[in-house]
């Protein structure tokens, strides 16, 4: 049945191969006619064989994969069974899914899919299967592929990158089934919640498998509570967890050390004056929704974004006709706005906070809730002393840019034996361009690495091409810093980073961790974390701290019951639970 389907498709194969190219030399060079069948080399004994510090195998090329130990583990227990992979950033979990595939492709006809949230992520995977694999039939299917394209090369691709999204679409419409995936992979797979697109592709995956399928999930981070772990092993369907940390033998030999600085300003007493304006005006609209029976449950102080999205649905689950939820509706979109606005204001400067003003004041169609905002004479007041200061100072928009003119100075100046790299990530677009302006003044050159999404004509999104040339121009030392949005945050190999820059503190312990992971690789790696007292960023940092300690416990819990299973096979224990079970005896027949 498979010969049949890669004969019919073989007017594809031309199509693909000017798409990805698994050659030698790479793409766009001429490279040797590739048969329809793939061949099945004899495998070697243990699979795996070690010789001189790379790994061997019939689809590795010499000398190209380094033999970690914990890695070639890994891999043998995802060859058995479905599996969930965490292990710390930087140490590999690609070369993991790598070693399976060539043990799966080897064995039999199946393809192996390689699922990645976005594109740049999923051009990388594609460049380092290609430099570890021997030449095999690969393709990319990303939203610049055309749908004809697409449905040509899944037929004769052994190897298919993807994002999600386009995989999804794909089989809703019918263009082709998940039954002869031999080995489908989910990268950063703590996505697998809620309704990322992960979620309905692994439900998929378990009806249209074939019966030697697997499933493995990669991930750094998988999240702070056993809830959301458990959430993601029950989505992509793995009853195994393997989990290895830095501290722990086997690995720790092969961890290169990150120092991570916490580098604190001040509030300018401009900016904190603006500051008071706008907390005054958000205590007293907390009020008039504390006087309707909401918001009772915390210090209005200590709201989060997360609280005011899940205030707007409480508003809804409430009883009552609709007409009685729009004046609750009305002072929460309020709330929200100047929660967004002091937040910028503390933690990205006074340019960026009155950047939200604009973007809030050039709706097309604002509610009133937006222009109530705009109205309230807090924020007129602010804003105008904003707008005053900084067109009468030649102080910048905050502290935080000074401080990181000297750190990436600092940085520049001893830097010694390959290009400086200083990687600097920001949370809002709208900073991003403060920033790269700033570092411009210096006489630096600065890259910009953002998502697809265009803002307007000052902030253009970036397709996939463009952030492919910027990221080889970063890896080349063409320029020594690049500034980048979260885009950046996920599984972007840039060896040899000297130094990483938050220029705000993240709440979340997934982006965090995925953040530190871009230094640290290859040699000693430094975090600067950019924090101003008394704001945001003081409540946002610890939050942090908190939960990544709470995610190494569990961490700590998986690895700890993945060993004593391995060392007790007569016990079993159900994905994320905190004790084991042993296997009921069968029944007599």
């Amino acid at each position: 049945m498979r010969r049949g389907r890669l004969r019919r498709a073989g007017s594809s194969v031309s199509q693909q191969r000017s798409l990805d190219d698994f050659g030698p030399a790479g793409p766009g060079t001429e490279s040797p006619p590739v048969a329809l069948e793939r061949p099945h080399p004899d495998g070697l004994p243990g699979v795996w064989r070690v010789a001189h510090g790379y790994v061997e195998h019939p689809f590795l090329r010499p000398d190209a994969v380094r033999s970690l130990p914990f890695q070639i583990d890994l891999a043998r227990i995802g060859l058995e069974e479905d599996l969930l992979v965490v292990l710390p950033t930087g140490l590999g979990k690609t070369v993991v899914a790598a070693l399976i595939a060539a043990e799966v492709l080897r064995r039999g006809p199946g393809k192996v899919l390689v699922l990645a949230p976005t594109r740049p992520l999923v051009q990388q995977h594609a460049e380092m299967f290609r430099r570890w694999l021997t030449p095999l039939r690969a393709a990319r299917f990303t939203g610049t592929v055309r749908r004809p394209v697409r449905e040509g090369a899944w037929e004769t691709a052994d190897l298919v990158f993807a994002t999600p999204e386009i995989v999804q679409n794909d089989l809703a419409a019918g263009r082709y089934r998940l039954d002869d995936v031999a080995l489908l992979v989910f990268d950063e797979a703590h996505h697998a919640v809620g309704k990322y697109v992960y979620v309905p592709i692994a439900e998929r995956y378990r009806a249209e498998r074939p019966a030697a399928g697997r499933v493995l999930g990669l991930t750094a981070s998988p999240g702070g509570k056993d809830e959301r772990i458990e959430e993601v092993v029950r989505a992509l369907g793995v009853q195994r967890i393997e989990a290895r940390t830095r501290e722990e033998p086997g690995v720790a030999e092969f961890v290169q050390p990150t120092d991570v600085e916490l580098v604190w300003v001040d509030l300018p007493p401009e900016t904190a004056r603006i500051r008071d304006l706008l907390a005054t005006a958000a205590q007293a609209t907390a009020r008039k929704l504390q006087r309707m029976g909401y918001l009772r449950k915390k210090p209005i102080r200590s709201l989060s974004v997360k609280d005011l999205i899940a205030l707007r649905a409480e508003i809804f689950a409430r009883p009552g006709p609709m007409v009685r939820r729009f004046g609750p509706l009305f002072h929460q979109l309020v709330l929200l706005h100047l929660h967004h606005a002091q937040e910028r204001l503390e933690t990205q400067g006074l340019a960026p906070f009155l950047q939200y003003l604009d973007r809030v004041r050039a709706k097309e169609k604002p509610s009133r809730g937006d222009l109530a905002f705009l109205k309230l004479p807090e924020v007129v007041t602010a804003s105008e002393e904003a707008r005053e200061f900084l067109r009468s100072t030649k102080e910048p928009s905050h502290p935080k840019l000074d401080t990181l003119v000297e750190l990436v100075r600092s940085t520049l100046e001893r830097t010694e034996g390959h290009p400086p790299r200083v990687l600097v990530f920001a949370q809002y677009r709208d900073t991003i361009q403060g920033i790269r302006s700033r570092l411009e003044l210096q006489g630096w050159t600065a890259g910009r690495f953002v998502g697809q999404a265009t803002r307007d004509a000052d902030d253009p999104g970036m397709n996939q091409k463009e952030q492919a040339r910027v990221l080889e121009g970063f890896r080349a030392g063409r320029f020594p810093i690049l500034v980048a949005s979260s885009v950046a945050e996920e599984g972007l190999d840039v060896p040899d980073v000297d130094l990483v820059v938050f220029f705000e503190s993240v709440p979340s312990e997934i982006r965090a961790i995925q953040r530190r992971g871009r230094t640290g690789r290859t040699s000693l790696g430094r975090v600067a974390v950019l924090l101003t007292r008394e704001t945001r960023d003081v409540q946002y940092q610890a939050a942090e701290v908190r939960r990544e300690k709470a995610m190494r416990r569990i961490v700590r819990r998986l690895s700890t019951e993945a060993r004593n299973r391995r060392a007790d096979p007569t016990e079993t224990a159900a994905p994320g639970s905190r004790r084991r079970v042993p296997d009921r005896p069968k029944a007599p027949v």
